[in-house]
């Protein structure tokens, strides 16, 4: 099966799927043929034609539990988990709350390793296994000030990747879409106006920010035969990275 090839016998679910990032990953994986089950803490007002929709705090271990029974009982079977919902408000380190902190570790980290933990008992006693993707972030790699919190529990799922990846092996393959600025309405939100978005844009070697079809893109791949073979793994979907700071002056003239 390519990535484009019709996928109608899979069962996806999507944390987060209702809006942003999510929704796309949604709407790709329904349109290559996915049963999909988008998970969200409020129903939205509308989704793609044929996802149906579970409501869920997957923060609460028994909420993630009961998600992935959800998606078993509709459809019979689970073969596509995406741990997308995420996020956090900036906050200096320095003076950041205890309830903030744990309130953002807890989305980020644990409650993929929640949802994680049920959808392998699933995959584990089906033939063919399954495949868990969780959607990371480049502040994993390259903090940015206000991000401690975030930036912790996104590196410690990158970490969470690779061991899953090793303990569910070979039933279960394990990866992680680790995604850089993408303009969403809360990034744009963040970022500030369209010239601030601009700015960002312009630190980008390709040139623009990612839109949340590239992370929807980076996860069909992953879902399809051509990475078969691929589990424990980061794909950075960043456009390039960034361009150093010092690269206006000190590079070369053509």
């Amino acid at each position: 099966m390519s990535p484009s090839s019709n996928a109608s016998d899979r069962v996806a679910v999507v944390t987060g799927g209702t809006r942003g990032i999510g929704r796309a990953i949604v709407a790709r994986l329904a349109a290559s043929g996915y049963q999909v089950l988008a998970c969200g803490r409020r129903e939205p007002d509308s989704l793609p034609d044929g996802v149906a929709f579970h409501q869920a705090d997957v923060r609460e271990p028994e909420q993630a539990t009961g998600l992935v029974a959800a998606a078993v009982e509709r459809f019979g079977r689970l073969d596509l988990v995406v741990n997308n919902a995420g996020g956090g408000p900036p906050a200096p380190a320095a003076t950041a709350s205890p309830g903030l902190v744990t309130a953002v570790v807890r989305l980020n980290l644990l409650a993929p390793f929640f949802v994680a933990q049920a959808a392998n008992a699933v995959m584990q006693e089906q033939p063919d296994g399954g495949l868990i993707v969780n959607i990371g972030s480049v502040s994993a790699l390259r903090p940015a000030p206000g991000t401690a919190a975030y930036a912790a529990a996104k590196g410690g799922l990158e970490v969470l990747t690779r061991a899953l990846a090793l303990e569910w092996a070979p039933k279960v393959r394990v990866n992680t879409v680790t995604a850089g600025a993408v303009r969403t309405e809360d990034n744009a939100a963040h970022y500030g106006d369209e010239a601030a978005l601009a700015a960002v844009a312009a630190t980008v070697p390709l040139g623009r920010m990612a839109t949340p079809d590239d992370v929807a893109d980076a996860v069909l791949l992953l879902a399809s035969p051509l990475a078969g073979y691929v589990t424990g793994a980061s794909l950075v979907v960043d456009g390039g990275g960034q361009v150093p700071r010092y690269w206006d002056t000190a590079r070369p003239e053509p």
